[in-house]
């Protein structure tokens, strides 16, 4: 049996990992959904001062609370990022660091500033729509054509199921740089499950020393391909929950 704690990307709350948990559970697992300050059923605690410090004390709030050891974190696409900074902080209770179409930012690095090329599309909606500290949920197309965000095998009813459960995200989250200290993070455990991109694609980010890349280049790594959607807890639920249990120390 593993501790599997599961933060997921931006709009989402603990909602999303429903199908996992219940597999990962049933597998005998003990698993802790988290919904990060301001997302989900937390909605309403949602300020501008809600950052990115905020979502990592939450996780290790989690983690401290229950007295976890030997934790298999995971983060989902922007849940990376708080993930990361949670390993940071409490690196004697992590055992490994699954990121699930995500991967860590170098310190000193804001989540915004990891892909140039959408930031005034996202800014532009935070400006319109989310009264300049809010990024509204954006449609599926929109996710698909100007984010990039693949939706392969997502179900015309999962889509209108989950966007009608997605909630404006905190806009500081991705504006405030991630601050890394801690050097025992580095040698943990780190196992990538590819979703959107072959790991071909992975390596090349690693030789073009693209900022994610450069931190994904270490022994410590291990890469997993689920070619799916961005989304894979809606997509293929039932393969994500098995690579997961498969990461569980007595099996990795």
């Amino acid at each position: 049996m593993a501790t599997i704690v599961l933060v997921g990307g931006a709009w989402l709350g603990g909602w999303a990992w429903d199908e996992v948990t219940d597999k990962l559970r049933r597998a005998g697992h003990e698993v802790y959904p988290v919904t990060l300050t301001g997302l989900g059923e937390r909605r309403d605690e949602a300020t501008p001062e809600v950052g990115l410090e905020t979502h990592i004390a939450d996780i290790v709030k989690v983690i401290a609370a229950n007295d976890l050891r030997d934790v298999v974190l995971v983060g989902h696409s922007y849940g990376g990022v708080p993930v990361t900074g949670a390993s940071d902080r409490v690196a004697g209770r992590i055992g490994r660091v699954v990121y699930v179409d995500s991967g860590p930012i170098p310190d000193g690095l804001a989540y915004i500033e990891l892909d140039p090329s959408i930031r005034d599309f996202i800014e532009r909606k935070v400006a319109a729509g989310g009264d300049g500290w809010l990024l509204p949920p954006l449609s599926w197309d929109e996710l698909e054509t100007e984010l990039g965000a693949g939706l392969n095998g997502i179900t015309s009813e999962t889509r209108a199921a989950a966007a009608a459960r997605m909630t404006p995200q905190p806009f500081k989250t991705y504006t405030e740089p991630l601050r890394l200290t801690n050097p025992e993070r580095e040698a943990l455990p780190k196992i990538a499950i590819l979703c959107s991109f072959p790991e071909a694609a992975v390596r090349g980010l690693i030789a073009s020393g693209h900022p994610m890349g450069t931190m994904m280049a270490g022994p410590e790594w291990r890469f997993v391909e689920l070619l799916t959607s961005h989304w894979p807890m809606f997509s293929r639920p039932d393969e994500l929950a098995a690579v997961l249990d498969e990461a569980a120390p007595e099996h990795a």
